[in-house]
C-alpha cells in the first residue's frame, strides 16, 4: 500500500485501496491519474471524518453537497472541480457495483459547468496590419483573398476548405457556405474581398493541374487543405509582424466581435455565423461589453484616470 494511503481514516481505507486497485490494474489508468484520484479520496476520507462520519452508508447527497461547497470557497475553478468530481462518482458507482452500499449519493450531483472562455479576437488595426500588403505573386494572391475572405465573412475553416467555384458568386458579393448538419446558408462578402477574390481567379489557373471544382488549390493543383490553410495564416501573422498566432478561428471571431460592435444586431451575426442557437452567439455579448467599456473609460469624465 502507498504510505500516503495509511492516511486514509480506518472506515474508509479499505474500499479506496480496493477502487485505486481496480483502476490501476484492471482499467489500466495511468500513474499521474492515478495519483490525481489518490490525492482527491485521501483529502474526501478526510472530509468525512470530520464531518463525523461513520462508514459509508452514512454518506449521502448533502454530504457530499457540503464537501462541494467547501471546495467552491477554496477557490477550486469548476474545471478542478469537475475532475474531482469524476473520481468520486467513479468511486461510488464501484461502491455499488461491489455491494459495499445501496445506494449511489453522486447521481444528482451536478457537476459545475466550466466558463467558456471568451473568443480571441483582434483589433481592427492589426487585421489592418495583417491584411496590408499588396500581393504580387500567385500564392501570395490566393493567401490574400483567404484572409479577406475569412474576415469579411467569418465563415468556419472548414467551409472555407469546402467552397467550390459554383458557391462564389463575385458579381452579387455572395457565397453559398455548407455548415453543420449539411446546413447551407448565403453569406455576403465585402467589395474588399470580392476584390481580393477577383484577382486569385484571374491566375487560378496557373496551379491548376487537372479539373478541379475547388476554389482554393494548393501549388500541386490539389484542393486546399485544412492543415495548408493553416499555416499560411501562420506565415502572414510572422511575416506581417502580429506576435499572436493567427488561427483561423480568430479572423472569425474578430467578424463577429467587430459586427456586433458597430451594429449591435446579435440575431444578424447569428446568421451571419451560422449558428443554430443565439445562445452560442451571446459569448459575443461579453466582447462588446469589453468594447463598450474601454469606449466608457476612455470616454468618461469620471472614469478618466489622472
Amino acid at each position: 500500500m502507498d504510505l500516503s494511503l495509511k492516511l486514509v481514516p480506518e472506515p474508509f481505507q479499505k474500499e479506496i485501496v480496493q477502487y485505486l486497485d481496480y483502476l490501476k490494474y484492471e482499467r489500466g489508468y495511468s500513474k499521474h491519474t492515478l495519483s490525481s484520484y489518490q490525492a482527491t479520496l485521501i483529502a474526501l476520507s478526510e472530509f468525512f471524518e470530520q464531518s463525523q462520519v461513520k462508514d459509508w452508508r452514512g454518506i449521502n447527497h448533502d454530504t457530499l453537497r457540503v464537501w462541494l461547497v467547501e471546495l467552491r470557497q477554496k477557490g477550486l475553478k469548476p474545471r478542478s472541480m469537475q475532475l474531482k468530481l469524476s473520481s468520486v462518482k467513479g468511486l461510488f458507482k464501484f461502491l455499488v457495483q461491489r455491494q459495499k452500499i445501496s445506494q449511489n449519493p453522486t447521481e444528482l450531483l451536478v457537476i459545475p459547468k466550466a466558463d467558456k472562455p471568451l473568443p480571441k479576437n483582434m483589433e481592427v488595426d492589426e487585421v489592418s496590419q495583417l491584411l496590408n500588403f499588396i500581393p504580387e505573386q500567385t500564392i501570395e494572391k490566393r493567401d490574400k483573398a483567404i484572409m479577406e475572405l475569412f474576415y469579411s465573412s467569418g465563415i468556419r475553416l472548414s467551409e472555407l476548405a469546402a467552397i467550390n467555384l459554383v458557391d462564389l458568386d463575385t458579381p452579387s458579393g455572395e457565397l453559398r457556405v455548407l455548415g453543420k448538419g449539411n446546413k447551407e446558408r448565403l453569406v455576403p462578402v465585402g467589395k474588399v474581398a470580392v476584390a481580393a477574390l477577383s484577382d486569385w481567379l484571374k491566375c487560378r489557373a496557373e496551379f491548376l493541374k487537372a479539373e478541379s471544382p475547388a476554389l482554393f488549390l494548393s501549388q500541386l493543383g490539389n484542393r486546399l487543405s485544412v492543415r495548408q490553410i493553416q499555416q499560411r495564416l501562420s506565415y502572414w501573422a510572422k511575416r506581417q509582424g502580429l506576435n499572436n498566432t493567427l488561427h483561423p478561428h480568430k479572423l472569425r471571431h474578430s467578424f463577429a466581435s467587430h459586427v456586433l460592435e458597430s451594429s449591435g444586431d446579435l440575431r444578424a451575426v447569428q446568421e451571419l455565423l451560422g449558428h443554430a442557437n443565439l445562445s452560442t452567439t451571446q459569448v459575443y455579448t461579453h466582447l462588446d461589453f469589453q468594447h463598450l467599456a474601454k469606449v466608457y473609460d476612455q470616454a468618461h469624465p469620471r472614469a478618466k484616470k489622472s
